[in-house]
């Protein structure tokens, strides 16, 4: 018998944008399945304590740590305070994401290396700061928040699509080389999800919900939820045999992929 509620006891999980959104449904997911979280983000430190907050009312350990996951250094002492609280770091979820909408025309070298080192850096910064300890332990998981436009492409957004094709790709090396010391890599590829998002970034989002719901075959968008499930079975143990691999979590809408690019 599987015993969900039990699954993560006595790990740690780092999981990095975890405020809102996906990476809070996946620290309160993880804490609901017995782990240790840290919980952070960028700026808002009062956004994350109260993510941390919720994952203790679920009587898990959890702290708040506002780190830049762009600077090495910031995520060392990230990665140090965890280790120093709980004793090690068992999961890492790199789910930081700079989505800017630019035409390749308008991107400017500055735009280019800022989401880069943000989207696709601070993952190699974080497997880098851990895997020494998970090496150590004879076990590890790591996980990467991608893109299906990392897959198909999409207009306007190359430095972002460069991003999740990279952690998609980097997954498959960690995976290939590590997991010889029981250290998995995988990565989630969410499809369209359901979200907090800024307004004036989005226009007309609902109208383009309204025409994906008809779109995608399960005929709903996804959730945060949805997403978590996903990383909940990544970092348990019974994904030990799942290595390398790119899941993708969006109702089916890959195979339809051309009809939702100029929708993106």
């Amino acid at each position: 018998m599987i015993d969900r509620n039990k699954s993560l006891q006595g790990r740690t999980a780092i999981v990095t944008g975890s405020g809102q959104n996906i990476g809070r449904a996946v620290a309160l997911l993880f804490a609901s399945c017995g782990a240790n979280v840290v919980v952070n983000g960028h700026r808002n430190k009062e956004a994350i304590e109260k993510v941390a907050q919720e994952a203790r009312d679920l009587d898990a350990q959890a702290i708040a740590v506002i780190a830049d996951v762009s600077n090495p250094d910031a995520v060392q002492k990230m990665v140090d305070t965890a280790t120093e609280k709980f004793g090690a770091v068992d999961i890492i979820v790199s789910n930081v994401s700079l989505r800017r909408k630019q035409s390749f025309f308008d991107i400017s070298i500055e735009d280019w290396h800022d989401v880069i080192n943000t989207n696709l850096n601070s993952a190699f910064y974080l497997a880098k700061a851990v895997v020494a300890g998970m090496k150590e332990r004879g076990w590890g998981r790591i996980i990467h928040i991608s893109g299906f436009d990392g897959t198909i492409g999409a207009s306007e957004r190359a430095h972002n699509v460069a991003c999740k094709g990279g952690l998609d790709s980097l997954v498959k090396a960690l995976a290939t080389e590590l997991g010889q010391y029981g250290i998995t890599a995988n990565a989630i590829s969410p499809g369209t999800i359901d979200t907090v998002r800024i307004a004036k970034d989005y226009p007309n989002l609902e109208a383009k919900y309204e025409l994906l719901r008809k779109l995608i075959p399960v005929r709903h968008l996804g959730s945060c939820e949805d997403i978590a499930e996903a990383c909940l079975y990544l970092a348990s143990d019974y994904s030990g045999f799942v290595n390398g691999q790119v899941i993708q979590v969006n109702g089916g809408a890959l195979m339809i992929s051309s009809h939702l690019e100029p929708i993106l």
